[in-house]
C-alpha cells in the first residue's frame, strides 16, 4: 500500500458539512486492490490482536462488533485502515468516529476519510494505520512495542496541539453559544467572532484588560503598595535586591516565619514559605532572585492559614477555590516514593495541563520540603499522615483545588471585587491566605498576598473536590453583553462561471450601505476598494483574511471549488450562500468526475447557509435548483424567465425570485413585483446584451436584497458597477479599437464560451475569435471548446497557453482544432501558439466594425495589448 496524498480539511467540506475536521488521505491498495481482507491469512486474528478495541466499531450491521463481522467477511483495505485510525486516536484520548472511504475513478485507489480532533495526531494516526496494516499483512502481525511508541507519539501530540484549560474552557463556552472563533497565528490569541464583531483573547487576557493593570499585577510590590494605600490587608514586606539586604529586611517585617518571592514571578516559580532561619533565606533569596528578570526579591512576614484564590470576573466574584499543595496520604506501608507513585497513577493527573490535575513532580525542591518535615522519600508514613512536596499550593505542580465558592463571607466578597478594581483588571486571581474564608479576613488576621493577570480556570472548571464552576460563562457575557453581535454578514458565492463579476457586483452594491466591505476575488483580497493582496484568492486562507479583519462589517467570498475540495470552507455557516451554475469545468481533477460530483461540491455552499439565511439559487440550472432540498435557510431563485416553473411554484409558494422580465431586473414575492431596473441601463449587462451577466446581476441583486439592502442602494449599485479592466479584469472587458472592439473574458470552459457567445451573436459585424484551454483538461472538453467556438464565431485563431499542465507543445491547440472541424470541415481557422503574437496578429488584420474576443491565458497581458490598439484610452 502506498499513501498518495494527505490533505487537512478545517471546515464544512465535501465530505460532510458538520464534521469539518477530517483527514482525507488519498491511498493505493496496489497488490492489495482485488484482495478482501477474507483472503489475506491470518490478517483477522492479527488485527484483534494489536488492536482488542475494534470490538467496540458499529459499522453495518449496526451494532457492537459490526465492524470487525465486515473483517471476517470480507471488506477492502482502505476501509480497515479508516477504522484504525480512529482507533488509534481514540485510545489516546481523543475522541472521534466519522469515517468514509471511497474508491475514487482509478482502479485500486481509494479516498480514505476520517476525523480527527488534533490535526498532527489525525495524519499521524493515517499514517499509523498504514503501517499496522501493512505489518499484519506481512507478517501476521504488529509489535506491541512499535504499536505502544505510536500511542506514545500519538498522545505528546495531543498534548502538544491542545489548548490550555482556560483557553479551552471559554472557546467550548463560544462554541455552545454558536459564536465561531479562529486561531490567530501570534501570541496564542485566539480570536472570538468575525470582522468588526471579534473580541480576542489570550488564555484569560482579553482585549478589555488594561496593560495598566496587568504590568501593575505583574509587579508585586507595586500591587501591594497600591491596595495598602487602599486599605486592604496585605502582608508587611519589602524589596531587596542584594543579599546583604536580607537581614535588614527580616527585621523589618518583624522576623521569622517569612516569604522570599521574585518580584515579577508567576505561577508560583521561586517562591519559598514558612522560612524559619537565616540559612534557609540565603538558599530562598538565591532561588526567588535567579526566577526575577530584575533580580528583585520581596520578603514578606509568612502569614498561617489556607490558601484560596478568588476569581473575580467583570467586577464580580464568581468562584472561590482552596489549594492544597501537592502531598501524599501515608497508609502505614507504602514510603513516600511508593505514595508518589501510586497518586501519580490517578487517570486524573497527566503532564502539564493536559489533564484534570497534574502529576507530583520529584525534584530537588520536593526533597527540600522533605526535609525540613523531617522526612525522606523512603519514609513510611503513619495512616493519615501528610506529607507537603511542595510549598505552594499550584495545580501546575501537583497541587489539589477544593471549591469554596459557597462558604466566603459576603465582606471577604466585597473586598475581592474592591481589589479587582483598584488594580484595574477585568479578570483577576485574587491570592488569598486566611484560617477561615466564611470569617472576614479583619477577624481572622486573613491578607491579600498577591494579584494575577490571566488567572487559570482549572481549579475552578474541574475542582478536585466540590462543584465545579463555568467560569466562562462570564468571560462571554463581558465580552460580547446583552446578547450583542459576534459575527457579520457573509455572502458566499460559487459556481462554475460568473463568479469573480457577481462577487465584486455585489460587494459594490453593498458599499452603497456605506459599510466597509470585505471581498475576495481570483484576482486578490480586497478591504473596501483597497487591493490588499494580488492572485488567486478564492480559498479558505483568503476567507480567513477578510473575517479576522477587525474593520470589516460584510465579507462577500467568491468560493472556488479547489478550496472546498484541499480544505473545507472558512466559515461555518453564511447568511447567503449563492449557487450561480454548475458546468462540465475542472472534471477528472481531484477526483471529480462527473458533473453531479461538482454540483456536490458546489452544493456546500448552499448547505452551509445558517438557518435564518438564504441560499440564493438558480432556477434554470436544475443542478442548482434541485440544491434547496439540503437548505436549512430560506430558498430564493433567479431565472431569465417569470415562466420559469421552478420560479412559478416557488412563487405560489409565498418565495421570493429575482427574474428578468420586460427587459427589466426585477424581484417578486408573492403577488408584488418589485422592478429594480432596466437592463439596458445596467453597464455589467452591456446594454442587456449579455444575457449571462443579467444572470449576475439577478443573483447579485437578489443576495443584497435578501441580506435587507434598500431597494434604492441596489438600484444605485447596479447603475454605477461596469464591467472594465480597471473593475472586473477579464470579465466581459469591451475596448473601442476606433476600426473595430475587442472583447477580454476570461471563459475557459464550454459553458463559459457559450456564455459569452449570448453577447457575441449580437454583434453585427465579422465575429473573430482567439481561443484556447488549459492543458489539464479532458480531451473532451477541449473539443467541445472547438465546436462552441466555430458556432459563435466567423473566424477562429487558436493558441496556447504559457503552462502546457502536461501537454506537449501544440497537441492542446490539435484537439480543440479537431472540434472546430467536426462542425465544418472548411471553417475558417489558424492556429498560432503564442498568445501574445496570436492576439497582435489578429488586432492588426482585423476588420472594420468586426469584434475580437480573447479568451486568455493571462487576463493581464491582454488587458494591456488591448489597450495598445485603444483609440481613446482611460
Amino acid at each position: 500500500m502506498r499513501i498518495l496524498k494527505t490533505q487537512t480539511l478545517r471546515g464544512p467540506n465535501y465530505w460532510s458539512i458538520r464534521r469539518d475536521k477530517l483527514i482525507v488521505m488519498r491511498l493505493d491498495l496496489e497488490e492489495l486492490a482485488e484482495k478482501p481482507s477474507n483472503l489475506i491469512p491470518g490478517f483477522y486474528e492479527g488485527l484483534i490482536e494489536i488492536l482488542p478495541s475494534l470490538e467496540e466499531h458499529y459499522c453495518s450491521p449496526g451494532h457492537r462488533g459490526g465492524f470487525l463481522r465486515r473483517v471476517q467477511d470480507g471488506t477492502y483495505m482502505g476501509h480497515i485502515i479508516e477504522h484504525v485510525a480512529l482507533e488509534l486516536q481514540e485510545l489516546t484520548g481523543m475522541p472521534v468516529g466519522f469515517g468514509r472511504t471511497r474508491e475514487t475513478s482509478t482502479p485500486g485507489v481509494y479516498n480514505v476519510v476520517f476525523e480527527y480532533i488534533y490535526e498532527e495526531a489525525g495524519r499521524y494516526a493515517g499514517r499509523a494505520a498504514v503501517r499496522i496494516c501493512s505489518s499484519i499483512v506481512e507478517n501476521g502481525t504488529y509489535a506491541q512495542e512499535e504499536l505502544e511508541q505510536d500511542l506514545a507519539d500519538l498522545r505528546e501530540l495531543r498534548a502538544n496541539s491542545a489548548l490550555g484549560p482556560s483557553t479551552d474552557a471559554i472557546i467550548k463556552e463560544a462554541q455552545a453559544r454558536k459564536i465561531p472563533w479562529l486561531l490567530l497565528n501570534a501570541r496564542a490569541m485566539v480570536q472570538l467572532g468575525y470582522g468588526i464583531n471579534q473580541k480576542r483573547i489570550q488564555a484569560t487576557l482579553t482585549q478589555n484588560s488594561g496593560i495598566l493593570g496587568v504590568e501593575l499585577a505583574c509587579d508585586k510590590e507595586g500591587t501591594k503598595t497600591i491596595l495598602k494605600d487602599a486599605g486592604i490587608p496585605v502582608p508587611k514586606g519589602t524589596l531587596i535586591h542584594y543579599l546583604d539586604e536580607l537581614q535588614e529586611a527580616i527585621d523589618t517585617v518583624g522576623g521569622f516565619p517569612i516569604v522570599l518571592k521574585p518580584l515579577d514571578g508567576n505561577h508560583g516559580r521561586g517562591i519559598t514559605i514558612d522560612i524559619n532561619s537565616i540559612e534557609e533565606a540565603e538558599e530562598a533569596y538565591d532561588l526567588a532572585s535567579n526566577a526575577s528578570k530584575t533580580r528583585s526579591v520581596i520578603v514578606e512576614r509568612y502569614y498561617r492559614g489556607r490558601d484560596h484564590r478568588v476569581l473575580v470576573i467583570n467586577g464580580k466574584v464568581v468562584a472561590v477555590s482552596q489549594r492544597i499543595p501537592a502531598h501524599v496520604v501515608g497508609n502505614g506501608k507504602l514510603s513516600i516514593e511508593d505514595l508518589i507513585e501510586e497518586t501519580n497513577d490517578d487517570p486524573n493527573r497527566g503532564e502539564g495541563h493536559d489533564n484534570v490535575l497534574t502529576k507530583i513532580k520529584v525534584d530537588r525542591m520536593a526533597s527540600s520540603i522533605l526535609e525540613k518535615q523531617g522526612f525522606t522519600m523512603e519514609t513510611i508514613l503513619k495512616k493519615g499522615e501528610i506529607a507537603y512536596l511542595r510549598a505552594t499550593a499550584n495545580l501546575s505542580t501537583g497541587g489539589i483545588a477544593i471549591d469554596k465558592t459557597e462558604d466566603i463571607h459576603p465582606e471577604n466578597v466585597w473586598i475581592a471585587e474592591r481589589v479587582a478594581k483598584i488594580i484595574g483588571l477585568d479578570i483577576a486571581g485574587i491570592d488569598v491566605v486566611t484560617e477561615d474564608i466564611t470569617k472576614p479576613l479583619r477577624e481572622v488576621d486573613g491578607v491579600i498576598v498577591e494579584v494575577n493577570a490571566a488567572p487559570g480556570f482549572r481549579m475552578h472548571v474541574a475542582p478536585s473536590r466540590g462543584l465545579p464552576r463555568n467560569v466562562a460563562a462570564p468571560v462571554i457575557d463581558m465580552l460580547f453583553p446583552h446578547e450583542s453581535p459576534c459575527r457579520i454578514p457573509i455572502i458566499a458565492i460559487t459556481g462554475t462561471n460568473g463568479k469573480t463579476t457577481t462577487t465584486r457586483l455585489t460587494a459594490h452594491i453593498y458599499r452603497q450601505t456605506e459599510k466597509v466591505v470585505g471581498f475576495t476575488t481570483t484576482d486578490g483580497i480586497y478591504i473596501g476598494n483597497t487591493l490588499i493582496e494580488k492572485g488567486d484568492n478564492t480559498g479558505p486562507l483568503s476567507a480567513s483574511t477578510i473575517l479576522k479583519d477587525p474593520t470589516v462589517e460584510v465579507a462577500v467570498l467568491e468560493t472556488a471549488r479547489g478550496g472546498i475540495l484541499r480544505s473545507g470552507l472558512a466559515f461555518d455557516q453564511c447568511d447567503i450562500g449563492v449557487v450561480l451554475n454548475v458546468a462540465a469545468d475542472h472534471l477528472g481533477l481531484g477526483d471529480i468526475d462527473t458533473i453531479e460530483q461538482m454540483a456536490k461540491v458546489k452544493g456546500v455552499i448552499a448547505e452551509t447557509v445558517s438557518g435564518n439565511g438564504y441560499g440564493i439559487l438558480n432556477a434554470d440550472d436544475p443542478l442548482v435548483s434541485a440544491m434547496a432540498k439540503n437548505v436549512k435557510g430560506k430558498v430564493a431563485y433567479f431565472g431569465m424567465s417569470l415562466d420559469n416553473p421552478v420560479i412559478q411554484d416557488h412563487i405560489r409558494r409565498g418565495g421570493m425570485a429575482a427574474v428578468y422580465e420586460n427587459g427589466y431586473l426585477s424581484i417578486i414575492e408573492g403577488e408584488w413585483t418589485l422592478r429594480i431596473e432596466e437592463a439596458v441601463n445596467i453597464p455589467v449587462t452591456m446594454g442587456g446584451m449579455a444575457p449571462f451577466m443579467i444572470a449576475n446581476a439577478l443573483a447579485a441583486s437578489l443576495a443584497a436584497f435578501a441580506q435587507g439592502v434598500d431597494i434604492e442602494m441596489i438600484r444605485q449599485g447596479l447603475r454605477t458597477f461596469t464591467a472594465s479592466a480597471n473593475q472586473t479584469p477579464g470579465r466581459m472587458n469591451l475596448f473601442d479599437l476606433g476600426d473595430c472592439h475587442g472583447l477580454v473574458d476570461y471563459a475557459h470552459n464550454p459553458a463559459g464560451y457559450e456564455a459569452v457567445g449570448g453577447f457575441v451573436q449580437n454583434w453585427k459585424g465579422e465575429k473573430i475569435g482567439i481561443i484556447g484551454g488549459p492543458g489539464d483538461r479532458r480531451d473532451e472538453d477541449l473539443i467541445l471548446l472547438g465546436e462552441i467556438s466555430a458556432k459563435i464565431f466567423d473566424r477562429i485563431i487558436i493558441k496556447e497557453d504559457d503552462d502546457k499542465r502536461g501537454r506537449e507543445s501544440g497537441e492542446v491547440a490539435d484537439i480543440i482544432a479537431k472540434g472546430v472541424k467536426q462542425v465544418n470541415g472548411n471553417f475558417d481557422y489558424k492556429i498560432i501558439l503564442d498568445e501574445t503574437e496570436a492576439i497582435d496578429t489578429t488586432l492588426n488584420g482585423a476588420p472594420k466594425e468586426s469584434l475580437v474576443v480573447v479568451f486568455p491565458e493571462s487576463v493581464n497581458r491582454a488587458i494591456d495589448l488591448m489597450k495598445k490598439y485603444q483609440k481613446n484610452p482611460d
